[in-house]
Parts: structure tokens; sequence; C-alpha cells
């Protein structure tokens, strides 16, 4: 059954943008009769209590899901799966495929080798200049400026060593595992495949998929092979997120046609979402350090700090900050059932949101109480 997602990372508590992201992937899956899940990615940065706590403030504003959350913890053999079929039919080792090589790099490795030209893409003249990663003119095969590789991607460096080479650099450095992106799009050693994407608030999308990683050399699964694995297992076809992944969505949803291709099953056709972030009031990502940002911090706050409704005595409850963010929406307050009511997919605000908070706590006594981190901007 087409689904729809949610899929945060248990690093720590949700803040309002978060939240609201949550809010509108729920909305767009409704609207569009699809299945809601709640996926957990704790392959790393797993704080102790946070996935309850995420799943009760998702909650607490209302979101409903129809399966039990499934975590990414638990899912390792789906993506050691994927590794074999990258390697080939009849569980051939990936390794000996080409498609899949050791990476020993590190990351200030990399940043060195970038300040040298990258790789062309295909059909792209390998000496033309590179545009800067926000560049917007006509990119890819048949373009008026053929895209390269973007500032920061991958070089190369590993692709071609030799056996000796390798067992020199394992002896030194644990390795990554990286798609050999030219040879799996059967282009020649030395250039990258471009893939386009349409974004239902963005547009077209298109851009050069480099060799990116698809297993730390920790051992840790990469979060652009799991997130692509997780969502073809669960027939995800929806994808709602934050504006920031955007650029990383190329790439996935190449690795996603890639893999179906290798497992006999039908390219994935993924409606993407990428919708605007939730900023502060000096422009940049909202996070933690902005203040009360969470429900725990809000409902800590005196009732008189919430805005709206004068003369209540209900501060920061979870509705109240559920119709704030549904407010920011252009939507009714109340259950998200009747917002649902009144939801335009096409609709959506396109431009970033800075939430009205209440203006700074001051500390009570020596001993710094209220908490310090609570802190606000107009």
């Amino acid at each position: 059954m087409p689904a729809g997602r949610y899929a945060p990372s248990p690093s720590g508590d949700l803040h309002l943008g978060n939240l609201r992201t949550a809010i509108l992937a729920w909305l767009y899956a409704r609207h569009s009769d699809r299945t809601f899940l709640l996926r957990i990615e704790d392959l790393d940065r797993v704080r102790s209590g946070a996935e309850a706590q995420q799943v009760a403030d998702l909650a607490a504003i209302g979101l409903t899901w129809d399966a039990e959350p499934v975590r990414q913890s638990e899912r390792i053999h789906l993506y050691e799966d994927a590794l074999t079929a990258l390697g080939g039919a009849g569980g051939k080792d990936a390794l000996d495929s080409g498609l899949i090589y050791e990476c020993y790099c590190s990351r200030k490795d990399i940043a060195e080798a970038t300040s040298a030209p990258h790789l062309a893409p295909h059909d792209a003249a390998p000496s033309a200049p590179h545009p800067p990663a926000e560049a917007t003119a006509p990119t890819g095969p048949g373009g008026a400026a053929p895209l390269l590789l973007p500032p920061g991607s991958y070089p190369g460096t590993c692709r071609n060593l030799t056996e000796s080479e390798r067992e020199r650099r394992r002896a030194e450095r644990p390795a990554a595992l990286r798609i050999n992106a030219a040879r799996a799009a059967g282009l020649p050693d030395g250039q990258a495949p471009v893939h386009r994407i349409t974004d239902r608030l963005n547009g077209t999308v298109e851009a050069a998929v480099d060799d990116f990683v698809l297993r730390r050399n920790d051992g840790a699964y990469a979060y652009n092979l799991a997130v692509v694995v997780d969502d073809l297992a669960q027939g995800v076809d929806q994808v709602v997120r934050g504006d920031d992944l955007l650029s990383s969505t190329p790439r996935q949803d190449w690795l996603a046609r890639l893999l179906a291709e290798r497992t006999s099953r039908p390219a994935p056709e993924t409606e993407y979402v990428h919708v605007p972030l939730v900023l502060n009031a000096a422009g940049q990502r909202l996070a933690k350090r902005d203040g009360a940002v969470t429900l725990a911090d809000l409902a800590a706050l005196p009732a008189s700090s919430a805005h709206g409704d004068q003369g209540s005595d209900d501060g920061w409850s979870p509705e109240r900050v559920r119709d704030l963010l549904l407010d920011s929406l252009g939507l009714p307050a109340g259950p998200l059932d009747r917002a649902l009511t009144r939801f335009d997919p096409d609709a959506v605000p396109g431009s970033p949101w800075t939430p009205p908070l209440p203006p700074p706590q001051t500390p009570v006594d020596p001993a710094g109480t209220p908490e310090e981190k609570i802190r606000f901007h107009r």
C-alpha cells in the first residue's frame, strides 16, 4: 500500500521545526489516502530516552500512525542485503563486482583533494568551471551549463587502488564502502551520472551523483543507503521532509532505482515534498540553543508567557503549540482532522517560518533557575 512517513533521529527532543514538518508529513499522507508510518532512524547519535519522548510528543500534538514504529537498528539485515544486491546476482560479494569499493580517506583527505578539479558528470566537459552549489542555470545532459559535482563531493581517490595498495591502507585505517556511480550507470571511469527528480514545492532538481558512502568506516550504514532501503521495503512513495535535505534527494532517488533494478522490483515513483525550515530570529535553522523550542521546555514556562488567548491559564500546552504550528501553515486551530479538511497540498507556505517566541526569561535566583537554556529571540 502506498505510504508516507515521518522518520526522526532520536538524538534529542523534537523542536518546533521537527514538529511542524511531522504535521505536514501527516497532512500530505492523509490527504492522499496513504498509510502513514513512523520510523526511528537510530543508526547513530542516539540519546537515552529520546525515542520515547519523541513518540510521546508526536502523539501529544495529535499525530497518528498506522503501524508500530520501526527502528533502523533492527533492520541491519536489510542494509546487508542491499550491499549484496549491489554486488550482483547469486550472493556474489559486493566488492567483487566493482560497484562498491573500499575507501580509506579521512575528511581532511577529501577536503584537500577537492581543491583539485572534480569528476565531470556524463556529457559534461571535464574542463568546465565549477558552478556554485546554488547555481540555477540549465544543467545536465543537453543543458547550456553542464552541472559538475559540487564542492565537497568525493573525487574518487580510492576508486582504482590495486589490491596491494588496499592491503597497505587497511593496516592504517578501517575502510568505508562507496558506490562506484560511474560503473553502476554504465559510464566510463571519470564521469558521473546526472539524475533529475521533481519536487512538489521546488520543481525540478538535478544533480550529479558522486561516489557516496554506503557504509562508514566504523561499520555503521550510511543514511543515504538506509533511508533508501527502508523506503523501498516499507512501500514509501511519498517523502515529506525539510528542504535542507533537497540536495541529497537526486542521489537517493538514483540509488533507489538502481536497487530496484538489481532486485527485480518496479522502479519507484516517489513524490517528493521538501518543505521550508523553521528559523530563529537571526535567520538560522532552529535548534535547542535557541531556547524553549520543545514541548517540554515550553510547558515549563509560566502561563503568562503564552501568547494568544488573553486570560487563558493553559500556558504552553501541546494543544496550544499544535495550534501555533497550524496557524503558521494557514490552517485552523484544533484537532488535526479539522485542519485536514482545509489542507491544500499546493498552498503550503514557500518561505521559512520564525515562531513568535516569548521574551527572555530572567533567572530568579543565583542557582540559575529557571534553567539558563531558556532564552528566546523575538
